[in-house]
């Protein structure tokens, strides 16, 4: 059993996901060809926003987003603590500091609450200056974006979303990747809309933003390309993993109503015996990960492994906790975060996992406790 079947996945599109590779090949146009505009304009109307700019990876993407919004050296950009490193690495990236936050216990997304905390902090030390927060999708569950947009709004702060793994969420029916001022997402293969390969985008919702970026992702590119009006990256979506998107893009509804049908099997199998993920009236998960709060768990993986079920621990070291930011100042605690990085475990997901393997995933916990 895979913990992300992605060979499976390939099986079922081999047909239509050859055939466009071999169109690629057969034009020779690698690099910004007709299948990365032509994902972009069909990513954007599935997402709901006006432009999706795409790009080399989901890191660049979040660096991206940052230098189209100004974000500088005496900025302070607040992210949870408790999310992947590029999440936090992007803000030193360009210059700015990180201010972490705690997280909900419940959800896994930032709290609120730490939030405001940590603004009102960081405005009465008066060092740097309030710019951003950066609000991760994390397992899939979009973060509370009524409370944030609220707060960002009363600071004058900048939204953006990481909706990395967030694909497929909603909120109300409203998509993840539409919530932030400007949002970005990944297509790393193990994310719910993945390549193979590197990848990611940037959605905006007005025209002079997604020209921004275009310039900023090809090295400040002006009128043409030997035309450099500002720094930029080097930071292009492959024509090749866009043709492959391209045809994911096109099952993505159908594989997220999978996942949802694989969720709902674990959490009515385990909630009795393992904390099951909480899903607020309203909100849509789009199942990056299907994690659980566990007790004894390194004693539980052991067990899961010989009984031949993968699992993996998102994350077992908070932003605060990496050697990387020692020097970090911090303004709040995080007490959820860190009590989180002892108890996570995700379970195999994937829309193309069968029902004998998730039967497998089931007895193999039940038995343990």
């Amino acid at each position: 059993m895979d913990f992300i079947d992605l060979a499976a996945q390939y099986r079922a599109l081999k047909q239509p996901i050859d055939k466009r590779i071999e169109h690629v090949l057969t034009t020779g146009q690698y690099i910004l060809g007709y299948e990365v505009a032509d994902f972009e304009a069909q990513l954007a109307d599935y997402v709901g926003v006006k432009s999706c700019v795409s790009c080399a990876n989901g890191t660049d993407a979040l660096q991206l987003a940052l230098m189209a919004l100004g974000i500088k050296s005496d900025h302070a950009v607040f992210v949870p603590t408790f999310t992947f490193f590029a999440s936090a690495e992007v803000i030193s990236l360009v210059g700015a500091t990180p201010v972490f936050v705690d997280v909900c216990p419940d959800t896994f997304n930032v709290c609120s609450d730490s939030l405001q905390a940590a603004i009102e902090a960081v405005h009465e030390e008066g060092k740097l200056v309030p710019k951003a927060v950066i609000a991760v999708d994390l397992f899939g569950l979009p973060a509370n974006y009524p409370k944030l947009q609220k707060i960002c709004e009363q600071h004058n702060l900048h939204l953006i979303e990481d909706s990395a793994q967030g694909m497929g969420g909603e909120i109300n029916s409203k998509k993840a990747g539409s919530f932030g001022d400007i949002s970005t997402t990944s297509f790393f293969p193990a994310k719910p809309l993945g390549c193979y390969g590197d990848g990611g985008a940037v959605f905006s919702k007005d025209s002079s933003t997604a020209e921004l970026l275009r310039s900023l992702r090809l090295h400040g590119k002006g009128k043409d390309k030997y035309d450099n009006v500002r720094i930029g990256l080097n930071s292009r979506l492959d024509t090749l993993q866009a043709a492959i998107l391209l045809e994911k893009l096109a099952v993505f509804s159908l594989e997220r109503q999978r996942r949802e049908q694989i969720a709902r099997v674990y959490t009515a199998e385990l909630s009795e015996v393992v904390d099951t993920p909480y899903i607020p009236a309203g909100y849509t998960s789009g199942w990056a990960q299907y994690t659980v709060k566990v007790e004894h768990r390194e004693k539980l993986q052991a067990h899961l492994k010989a009984s031949g079920v993968p699992s993996m621990v998102y994350y077992q070291t908070c932003m605060h906790q990496q050697t990387a930011f020692a020097q970090t100042n911090n303004y709040v605690e995080f007490s959820s975060a860190e009590k989180l990085t002892g108890l996570v475990l995700s379970l195999p997901m994937s829309p193309y996992l069968t029902e004998q393997d998730q039967q497998k995933v089931i007895y193999a916990i039940k038995s343990f406790y």
